[in-house]
Parts: C-alpha cells; structure tokens; sequence
C-alpha cells in the first residue's frame, strides 16, 4: 500500500520553519496531506520547569502550532496535522519509525553551502542513514535562493532544475525514478551529474588528450545508456547529460547552486550493519546549497 501523506520534523529552529514550507509545497504537488510532527528530546524536559510536565507540553505545543500556521500561511488549502511525538527514545528512533508510513520525511538543515559551512547536524545524518523512505534536508534560504534563480511555480518555488548523481556503471533506479517524478511534478530540467576518472593505469599523470577524449565519450555514452529508459517513460522531462572529469562530489555541489532540488542515493544495508552514507552523499549533505533528497536503494 502506498503511505498517503507527506512527514515533516520540526524544532523551532528557522531551519525546520524552511522545511516546513518546503514540505507543503512538496505535499500540494502529490495531491497529499502533511503531517507536521514534533519528536521529544531531552532539550525539551531541560526548557520545562521541573517537574512541571505541563509546562513541557506547554511549550512543545506552541512550536507545533506555529509551524502549523505557518504551513496554512503557505499553503492555505493543504490538509495539515500537527502532532508531538511522546517516547523515551532518541528522537532518531522516533522520527525514523514515524517516517515508515510517509512518503517522503522532510528535516530542516543549518548550514551556510559551498565548501566553507557544514550543512547537516548529528541527527539529520543519523536519520538520513536509517530511513527506509526518501528523506529531504532543507537548510534555511535554500528556498529562497531556488526563487532568485529562476521564475516561481504554483507551489511558490523556483522552477530550478533538479540535479541527481548517476553511478553509470550501477544506475540505482530508485533514485532516478525519484528524480524524474520530482522534475515531472515541478516542470523542470533535470540535470544528470556523473563524474569521472581515468582509469587506474593513469593513475599519477595527465593522460593525452586524445585519449582524454575518448574517455569523456566513452562516460558519456554510459550516461546516455543509464537514461535511456528513464527518458521514455517521461518524455516530458528535459533532460541535461552532465558528465564531468573529476569527483562526482565536486560536481553536484556546484550544480546545487539555485538548484530546486538535489537528488542523491544512499545504499540499503543489512539490520546486523550499520548505516552509513557513501562519500558523494555525505559531501553532498553537508556542502549543498539547495534541498537535498536522499534516496534509499538497493
């Protein structure tokens, strides 16, 4: 059974007010309600008065309400529920199970982008290694800078592209469908980054350029083999073959610049392993300067 609405978490922060708004225009584009929950931490009983669980509620009850007048603010006809999530677990453990019925989780992010700021906290990053669903990190002025790059949608989004990171040699497919629905629902470009190395003989020294060239054209052959299905089944989509000498890192972090979205991969692992995200992603997490979807797959 498909989940029929949308997650988001949020804190308080400017951070999770960015990803609420995020998460109500995402929630209007699939035609879905959004859930705007709140998941208690130790922060919270430190903030209350002691012995004064009413105060607690109090206080966790306000952040939820004004987030949830900010979604209506937004999105004045979305179908919205607020709610706090009680527990004496760590609020990963609670987000990562209410999340298992969403269809997409939504998490703010600080950060300033580019390589001089981190974007992601220890909970986001623990969150994103454990969701079994496609999970957003929103920073605050993602948004905003989307919006100066390019004209506004319905959703009061720019119609910036979409950019996804394509592994030619193992296309995860769920990633991609993720980002060709993504550019589907925003009537966007969707550029597709894959960055690339000589091979190992080479390993210490520039290669001719001739060879350089047959190299560049061999890539960019697998990339248009990776796409190819993908590109039929959504013809709508215009679609940008971005292949590039160099780390794949380095090449979504510059593409995310006015960027409406960032779509990047995150490999399912066993119960008995633990999680962990691969090098692009991880780069990709902290130095972004759009909103960043991971996606889990095989």
């Amino acid at each position: 059974m498909i989940p029929q609405h949308l997650l988001v978490g949020v804190d308080g922060s400017p951070e999770s007010t960015a990803a609420a708004r995020w998460a109500a225009a995402e929630a209007v584009r699939r035609g879905l309600p959004l859930r705007v929950v709140h998941a208690q931490t130790w922060l919270d009983r430190i903030h209350a008065d002691p012995g004064q669980s009413a105060d607690l509620r109090a206080r966790t009850g306000r952040l939820l309400a004004d987030a949830e007048a900010e979604v209506r603010r937004a999105e004045p006809g979305l179908e919205v529920r607020a709610e706090l999530l009680e527990g004496c677990g760590e609020p990963v453990d609670t987000l990562v199970e209410a999340a298992a019925d969403a269809q997409v989780l939504v998490l703010g992010s600080r950060g300033t982008g580019g390589f001089a700021g981190l974007m992601v906290g220890s909970v986001g990053l623990a969150v994103v290694g454990r969701t079994s669903v496609p999970t957003v990190l929103v920073r605050a002025g993602a948004t905003r800078g989307a919006a100066e790059a390019g004209e506004a949608g319905e959703a009061g989004e720019a119609r910036g592209e979409v950019v996804v990171g394509v592994g030619t040699r193992a296309p995860a497919e769920e990633v991609l469908e993720y980002a060709f629905e993504e550019a589907a629902r925003r009537g966007a470009v969707l550029r597709a980054v894959h960055g690339w190395a000589p091979p190992p003989g080479y390993a210490g020294w520039v290669p001719l350029e001739a060879d350089t060239e047959r190299f560049r054209a061999a890539e960019a052959e697998l990339l248009s083999e990776a796409l190819a299905g993908w590109r039929q089944k959504y013809p709508e989509v215009a679609v940008v073959e971005d292949t590039r000498i160099g780390g794949a890192a380095a090449a979504l972090v510059e593409g995310s610049d006015g960027a409406a979205l960032v779509v990047v991969g995150r490999r399912r692992r066993p119960r008995l392993l633990s999680p962990r995200l691969g090098a692009v992603t991880h780069a990709v997490l902290h130095h972004s300067h759009a909103a960043v979807a991971v996606v889990p797959h095989m």
